[in-house]
């Protein structure tokens, strides 16, 4: 009975155990499921911190771009500024005059007609020129006579005995007068350009005419016309000054200053139709212009002397023709002694037919 008892409880047990074992498998994860299941976790947990952190760094970096474009636009805005102001230097000052810009009126409003002709001249150009120009040279201050402003030597000692001379400078685009070595008058040119360049060297003044038809196109009319070469149709006359070299080798010049050397310079006396028996005035064109750039003229904000001629620079250029000029004089001045008065070329005419004595 007691054996019959015990292998009761010992199935019992027995039974119990093996029930107990299936749930236990039902309810347990094995290894390679529960490392999938972390995997994915750690998937799902690194996606959302990945998300979390790209969402901050896109806001930080459009931040940083939003401040970028800002600090760039100001830079644009300051330089704009700046190149729509003036820049004041020692003694001449950047004034910008695009036709856009308000400095333009400014300019106007500021500026009285004398003073807007003392600009143009030395920015060599003419007042109807002063609107083309995208920055004008400007004096800091404006002083009492335009001589002052002057390039050329006061003296020359060399050109003492000289009566009368005038000096062109391909360089600098200006022309100086000269009596007994004396500056007198000197002012803008715009020479010849650089494929039809003004001849250099010695000349002299020959005829003259008012009003002169061009012998390169007729429908131009040179005024103030004074020719210094008959053969090759080089003279100085009135015409637009657009502020570098410009002409077909002729000498341009403003209306007054051509008006004046008009009256001033001498004619050549001829003995017949062509026979010339005195010549004119001495006439020197010299150096070379640096084209396709500025003329040096805009450097004066930077530098004020950047146009001036030493007086033994120019003394230089004039030295090899003082003794061929001394005899031109001489042969004048005898001449004038012989007649009274002289009977110079009958071409100051009102108009004279493409460049030619007839």
């Amino acid at each position: 009975m007691k054996k019959i008892l015990l292998i009761a409880v010992l199935f019992a047990l027995l039974f119990s155990c093996k029930k107990e074992s299936p749930n236990a498998d039902d309810v347990s994860i094995d290894t390679d499921t529960l490392e999938k299941i972390n995997t994915e976790k750690l998937r799902i947990d690194s996606l959302r911190m990945v998300r979390q952190d790209s969402l901050a760094q896109v806001r930080k970096d459009s931040l940083e771009q939003v401040k970028k474009d800002s600090l760039q636009n100001l830079i644009i805005q300051k330089r704009k500024q700046k190149k729509y102001e003036v820049f004041k230097g020692e003694s001449f000052s950047y004034w910008p005059i695009k036709s856009s810009d308000s400095l333009r009126k400014l300019f106007y409003n500021t500026f009285s007609k004398q003073q807007q002709y003392t600009i143009a001249a030395l920015n060599r150009i003419d007042t109807d020129h002063i609107k083309t120009r995208d920055t004008l040279i400007v004096p800091n201050e404006f002083k009492e006579s335009f001589i002052d402003y002057t390039p050329f030597p006061r003296k020359l000692d060399n050109l003492n005995d000289v009566a009368k001379i005038v000096i062109f400078s391909y360089p600098i685009q200006a022309y100086g007068v000269y009596e007994n070595g004396n500056l007198v008058k000197w002012g803008p040119t715009n020479m010849g350009k650089q494929s039809a360049q003004t001849p250099r060297g010695l000349f002299f003044t020959n005829w003259k005419g008012r009003q002169v038809t061009s012998t390169v196109d007729d429908e131009w009319i040179l005024n103030w016309n004074f020719n210094i070469s008959n053969k090759g149709g080089v003279g100085w006359h009135q015409y637009a000054l657009p502020g570098y070299p410009a002409s077909h080798s002729c000498l341009r010049l403003l209306d007054a200053d051509a008006q004046w050397l008009y009256n001033w310079a001498d004619q050549w006396v001829l003995s017949d139709k062509h026979t010339v028996q005195v010549k004119g005035t001495p006439v020197i064109v010299y150096g070379d212009y640096k084209f396709g750039v500025k003329g040096i003229w805009y450097r004066l904000v930077e530098n004020p002397e950047i146009t001036t001629i030493s007086k033994s620079e120019l003394e230089a250029i004039a030295e090899p023709y003082v003794s061929e000029i001394l005899n031109q004089q001489s042969i004048r001045e005898e001449y004038i002694k012989s007649k009274t008065p002289i009977t110079e070329s009958k071409v100051d005419s009102l108009k004279v037919v493409k460049d030619s004595l007839n």
